[in-house]
């Protein structure tokens, strides 16, 4: 009869979700992009706050320029936000904001308000800003003053994040999701089409 062990097997080292960890150094650089002037922020606070080391964000993003070269960056953001057809984009913008605040705990274009704090960087916040959101839905706008529609249309949802988010709106954050975006879409909507 053979002795049977009574040692657990040795189970494989746990491997790290690349992906997983490159999201939360983006969030947790967002985040502290949003409270603190770039120049104030450090890997190690960036690491800190995604529970990570700051090695592993060299690894993944090279230096803290490259890191916040990234967050400044709204290209991805945009994607989401305009991935609809023209006729349900209203719905489908401000339906976006709230569950990217709900779900996310951040709106992927709120991060712009804090612009005047980050001295230069602020500008590229700006200028990234105007061309990958603003532009990019003027770009999709028929008819006369796109642009200006355009504006009208994220200023009306930058208003929107920033009561649900920042102000914390109580009326706003008790509210469901899609009465929200049944009551708040047509004002984004009446921009967007001529």
């Amino acid at each position: 009869m053979s002795a049977v062990s009574t040692t657990p097997p040795t189970a494989a080292p746990a491997r790290r979700d690349a992906e997983a960890t490159k999201t939360a150094i983006l969030r947790a650089a967002r985040h502290l992009l949003a409270r603190t002037p770039h120049a104030d922020i450090t890997l190690k606070a960036v690491a800190d706050r995604a529970g990570v080391s700051p090695p592993l964000i060299v690894k993944y993003f090279g230096n803290k320029d490259t890191l916040f070269a990234r967050v400044m960056s709204f290209e991805s953001d945009a994607t989401a936000l305009l991935d609809a057809p023209l006729d349900e984009l209203g719905r489908h913008m401000v339906r976006h904001v709230l569950t990217s605040q709900i779900e996310h705990g951040a709106d992927p274009l709120l991060r712009i308000a804090f612009a005047p704090l980050q001295g230069e960087h602020g500008d590229i916040l700006r200028v990234n800003f105007r061309t990958q959101v603003v532009e990019r839905l003027a770009e999709r706008l028929p008819g006369p003053d796109a642009g200006l529609r355009a504006e009208l249309a994220v200023g009306a949802l930058l208003g929107l994040g920033l009561m649900f988010g920042i102000a914390r709106g109580t009326e706003l954050r008790a509210s469901a999701v899609e009465d929200l975006v049944n009551r708040y879409a047509p004002t984004v909507q009446a921009q967007l089409t001529p």
